[in-house]
């Protein structure tokens, strides 16, 4: 598949505190990314770096085969952030209109029946709306850009659990009509499990792991047993976490387990259990990998 972003050893300091180390990056065309990390890992950071707002202290960024310049703005990306920026006077419809002509392929009528799914007045002025609502209109316009590279930055955050739901839904089915890249950094980590398709973890400013949402969810297990009994079966198995109590200890794995091993483990009297993909994330940044 083609490359719609690529990021080389891309490094970013405020101060002298590092916020990317040295960052490897690359994202799939038509391909739907969930981005983790707890606060300060790097995420908006990143999103900022490649959208333009700031520039990198080192390292490349290419956007549809093309590396920008730096200041350089990408061509045909949308990146919705977390916070609302425009002027609280304006109405819903004038901030629309502000963003149609920024993006060539914005879809109006689109645009107005979000409107209707998220029951948002196109009249109201912005002053007047909820923090949710907002961001409803920020997710709006990331939606109806229809822009090939959308960044989204915790779109949900402030929002109740039906406009979630409702705004999931659609960027599921506008995602199926009309195929793009989609990046989406959020805390809300179990929700965007149905959701995306590929995960990217990040710490410290570093990638932490980049795999398909598929294997996280086949591949993470926690192990729980005998001290000893726990040892021998993980041995050259890849452990991201452990932790021991008394004469027992837990592990957690991030590997692939056959019919066999299933076997061997209850055989050992060893309890195996799926982890969610919120806690494969806790394991990970706690087990320091």
């Amino acid at each position: 598949m083609s490359i719609a972003l690529a990021c080389g050893r891309l490094t970013k300091s405020f101060g002298s505190a590092p916020a990317l180390r040295a960052l490897d990056l690359q994202l799939e065309e038509g391909v739907i990314y969930a981005l983790l990390g707890r606060n300060g890992a790097g995420k908006t950071t990143l999103l900022n770096t490649i959208a333009g707002g700031i520039a990198a202290d080192s390292g490349t960024i290419e956007v549809g085969g093309q590396r920008l310049r730096r200041g350089e703005l990408p061509k045909d990306l949308c990146y919705v952030r977390d916070h609302y920026r425009h002027f609280g006077g304006a109405r819903v419809i004038e901030a629309l209109e502000t963003a149609a002509a920024f993006y060539p392929r914005w879809d109006w009528s689109y645009a107005l029946e979000l409107l209707d799914i998220f029951l948002i007045d196109k009249n109201q002025k912005i002053r007047q709306l909820s923090s949710g609502n907002q961001s409803l209109i920020q997710n709006v316009i990331g939606l109806a850009s229809r822009a090939q590279l959308t960044l989204y930055d915790e779109p949900v955050l402030s929002l109740d659990v039906l406009m979630r739901e409702r705004f999931y839904k659609a960027l599921m089915e506008d995602y199926a009509n009309h195929p793009r890249t989609i990046l989406v950094s959020t805390h809300l980590i179990d929700e965007i499990a149905p959701v995306a398709e590929r995960i990217i973890i990040l710490e410290s400013g570093a990638l932490l792991l980049q795999d398909d949402m598929e294997q996280c969810q086949q591949s993470a297990y926690l192990i729980r047993g005998n001290l000893e009994a726990v040892s021998s079966y993980t041995s050259g198995k890849r452990v991201i976490y452990r932790e021991d109590y008394g004469r027992g200890t837990l592990a957690a794995l991030y590997e692939k387990l056959s019919d066999k091993d299933k076997r061997l483990a209850r055989e050992q009297d060893i309890s195996i259990e799926v982890l969610s993909l919120q806690k494969l994330f806790l394991y990970l940044i706690e087990g320091g990998l």
